[in-house]
């Protein structure tokens, strides 16, 4: 076989290493692309969210190719756009606008640190936030100054060409594995930090206290070991003390407690068909479609699954349905709506039956046919109460 100069010279000074962890640390950034913000006016913050935990990812792969100088870069890279991402959210919005404009336009915008400055001096949520977790913060800035050394070759353990000769003496490529890995656990955690000057969702969903008061949102909470690993428990306390944390947990803690089968149903649409009256009981706290779809799976104990906006909304019962296959499709609700037939129709082991309200449709998902007289009754029963609905104040949020 012939040599491969070409690899060979590509890989020569390479030292290709592995992260033990490296399963554990992409199911940990999951938890982190989860914490989306629903905030109208920050949307785009979620965009930054992704990139942050992509360029993390591409830190990760490129370490293990041995690529380290580009690897710590990447590490870099992630803190400086989570800190582009809270710059841009604390504008005003006409110099959001304009701000956002020079971006992307890659037009003269400023640097990491001028970016940090204006935080620390005009930031609302985020100076505080940095005041109140002064610690926590001195110690990403040791974090940002150790990748700069990478980033910048300064020592020869950054050189390619020494890098190996150094390892073969001392016979031990661990210290590079853990130097990495505490570099990589601080950005994971500045991200996640830098993600609640958005809005302290993820930690306010922690307190069940909390979660049991809130209608179904965009953004999961942060788990325990997420915390206890990335950012610290310490600094976490630190960080409830701010004003963006104590406003929203005094808003919600006043609000009225959901209990267990209504929060199934707001934000899983899961519905106990023997928890009905307990659901009904804080009906005010259901949304229109909620209620609609509760009442539907009341009226039958065939009735498994309720689908309403085409779809969208997928409400699941305690009656297993008998279909083996999860999945749907919008253009099978359509075909059903503008067939003439909406009754009993064949959907893999179960039937679809529709059903219209007014401007509400609505298809049944059921492990026996309906009778003609049973899907009268059912729509009969749901016309007269949909008259009734206006009486009823749902939670429009």
């Amino acid at each position: 076989m012939a040599f491969d100069f070409t690899g060979y010279k590509e890989t020569y000074n390479l030292m290709p290493l592995e992260l033990p962890e490296k399963k554990s640390y992409y199911s940990d950034l999951v938890n982190l692309e989860q914490s989306w913000t629903g905030r109208v006016d920050a949307q785009l913050a979620n965009t930054f969210i992704q990139e942050s935990v992509q360029l993390i990812i591409n830190a990760i792969v490129l370490f293990e190719k041995g690529y380290l100088d580009c690897a710590y870069y990447s590490l870099r890279q992630s803190l400086e756009v989570s800190t582009t991402m809270v710059y841009l959210m604390e504008l005003e919005p006409e110099v959001k606008k304009e701000e956002l404009r020079k971006w992307k336009n890659k037009s003269r915008f400023p640097m990491y640190g001028q970016m940090l400055k204006f935080l620390n001096e005009n930031g609302n949520a985020f100076s505080d936030i940095k005041q109140k977790m002064e610690n926590y913060f001195k110690e990403i800035q040791k974090v940002k100054e150790h990748l700069n050394k990478h980033v910048h070759k300064q020592g020869f353990n950054t050189f390619y060409v020494a890098r190996n000769r150094i390892s073969a003496r001392n016979n031990d490529r661990t210290h590079l594995i853990k130097d990495f890995e505490k570099c990589l656990v601080s950005c994971i955690g500045a991200i996640a930090v830098f993600r609640l000057a958005i809005d302290p969702f993820p930690v306010l969903l922690m307190d069940y206290e909390i979660y049991s008061r809130t209608e179904e949102l965009l953004t999961e909470s942060y788990t325990e070991k997420f915390v206890d690993k990335y950012i610290g428990l310490e600094a976490i306390e630190a960080y409830k003390q701010t004003e963006i944390y104590l406003a929203h947990y005094e808003y919600y803690i006043n609000e009225e407690e959901r209990q267990p089968c209504v929060l199934d149903v707001v934000k899983y649409q899961h519905i106990d068909k023997e928890s009905i009256d307990e659901i009904l009981n804080q009906v005010h706290l259901l949304t229109r479609n909620d209620f609609l779809a509760v009442t539907l799976a009341s009226l039958s104990d065939k009735t498994a699954s309720i689908y309403c906006l085409d779809g969208l909304y997928h409400y699941t019962t305690s009656t297993k349905s008998h279909r083996t296959d999860f999945s749907f499709s919008s253009l099978t609700f359509k075909n059903i709506r503008e067939s003439n037939n909406h009754l009993n129709i064949p959907y893999d082991e179960a039937f679809l039956s529709y059903l219209y309200f007014e401007s509400d449709d609505f298809f049944v998902e059921h492990n026996e046919e309906f009778t003609s007289e049973e899907f009268n009754n059912i729509r009969t029963l749901v016309m007269a109460l949909v008259q009734l609905m206006n009486q009823i104040s749902f939670n429009n949020k």
